[in-house]
């Protein structure tokens, strides 16, 4: 199996609901995210990749248009959390990259989510 991956920066901010008032993250913040987008296939293309990087750069033109620097809690229509944002991102992703296997979210550099759908 081969594995490829490629990361993408933004900036935004968010705040997230149900959290006790004096959490920091009930209030409005900002992270400077890094996402990591995750390829697997048995097989090379003609070239000898798993998909070749640039075919990637509609991923950075929807980060760019939808998620730097805007309030992600007017983009999602859930509570932003790193697991939420990898999870719907996944979703957005997979059907025009059918080898996406993980997204993996980073807020800072020690807190890092990743989402790997369970293909059973």
């Amino acid at each position: 199996m081969y594995t490829i991956t490629k990361e993408f920066h933004f900036s935004a901010s968010h705040q997230l609901d149900g959290l006790p008032e004096t959490h920091p993250c009930s209030r409005m913040h900002g992270h400077n995210y890094v996402l990591k987008v995750e390829l697997k296939s048995k097989d090379l293309n003609q070239v000898g990749f798993v998909k070749d990087y640039r075919e990637l750069d509609e991923i950075k033109q929807f980060i760019d248009s939808n998620l730097d620097h805007r309030h992600l809690n007017d983009v999602f229509s859930h509570n932003p959390t790193a697991e939420e944002m990898a999870k719907t991102l996944f979703n957005t992703f997979k059907p025009g990259h059918s080898e996406l296997s993980a997204i993996e979210i980073s807020e800072t550099d020690k807190t890092n989510c990743r989402y790997e759908p369970d293909f059973d």
